[in-house]
């Protein structure tokens, strides 16, 4: 698939289906994930890739929204991926600790070889923390950055709308316009 192809693919799933991934398209999943940069190279994410019924459920009871749709994802999915920073072994500049700027990348490229495999994902970072660290022996200096449920599409939904570029992007200095174009849009 085209990467261009591939980023407007990918969008929030919270229906999935139970249908196991291969392991060849997990691997390659897992490989684009820790082909991502980081500081200094140093690699201060680690990914624990859950199937089991009943630590997906744990994690599930450890997300912190009142609408149950994210839970309810990561129960149904056939695959939950867990990235953990560690702030130890990772820098921190001007107050920015940069194991959750590797971990971030790290997960987006996660999701986008997701996607690129055919599957879906939704990042979910709002979670109690420490009931997820308990559940899957998490050590106390880690940090759990995010998770996202993994699987084939139980829904269809398209990309949220183009960002208007007035609004987010500028040339050479704050609100200056970038672009007199209202949305953006991929061309070749």
């Amino acid at each position: 698939m085209d990467f261009y192809e591939v980023i407007k693919k990918r969008t929030s799933i919270k229906k999935f289906k139970n249908t196991p991934i291969p392991d060849g398209k997990l691997n390659n999943i897992i490989n684009a994930a820790m082909m991502s940069p980081s500081w200094k190279n140093k690699t201060s994410y680690s990914f624990i890739i859950v199937d089991d019924e009943q630590k997906k459920n744990e994690i599930a009871e450890c997300v912190l929204n009142d609408t149950g749709e994210a839970a309810e994802a990561l129960k149904e999915a056939p695959i939950v991926a867990v990235v953990v920073g560690d702030p130890e072994d990772s820098g921190k500049i001007n107050g920015k600790e940069y194991y959750l700027v590797d971990s971030a990348i790290a997960m987006e490229h996660f999701i986008l070889a997701a996607a690129n495999e055919g599957y879906g994902t939704c990042w979910i970072a709002s979670l109690d923390e420490n009931k997820v660290k308990t559940s899957l022996r998490i050590p106390e200096k880690y940090s759990v950055v995010a998770v996202t449920p993994v699987g084939e599409f139980a829904e269809s939904k398209s990309h949220n709308e183009p960002k208007d570029l007035r609004d987010h992007v500028y040339k050479n200095y704050w609100s200056m316009d970038y672009s007199d174009k209202k949305h953006f849009a991929i061309t070749r």
